[in-house]
């Protein structure tokens, strides 16, 4: 039976892309590797599509250009930290140097 007093945190953020080449692979590898980090699950929505942050296919597939506006949303005991890892992460550009 499940501790009705331990209650899942859900945590939203947002993000732009900053990359002039969006979220191809080298960024969104990164991303991965930064919410992998985490025991949250933490899923990006864009446009219609919702992914799992922790699937490079998956971040692949939003197709997210320059500007993109991608949503978080974390849910678990560590889950305000995965969001903040990964907005700081965009907002470094995902240590990505062209």
């Amino acid at each position: 039976m499940i501790n009705p007093a331990i209650k899942k945190l859900v945590v939203k953020g947002k993000f732009i892309v900053g990359n002039d080449r969006g979220l191809h692979t080298r960024p969104s590898t990164e991303l991965v590797k930064c919410a992998s980090a985490f025991k949250a699950q933490v899923f990006l929505k864009y446009q219609k599509h919702a992914v799992n942050a922790k699937s490079l296919l998956g971040v692949l597939m939003l197709a997210a250009s320059k500007g993109a506006r991608i949503g978080i949303e974390a849910e678990g005991v560590d889950a305000e930290e995965a969001v903040e890892s990964i907005i700081a992460l965009a907002n470094n550009k995902f240590y990505i140097k062209y």
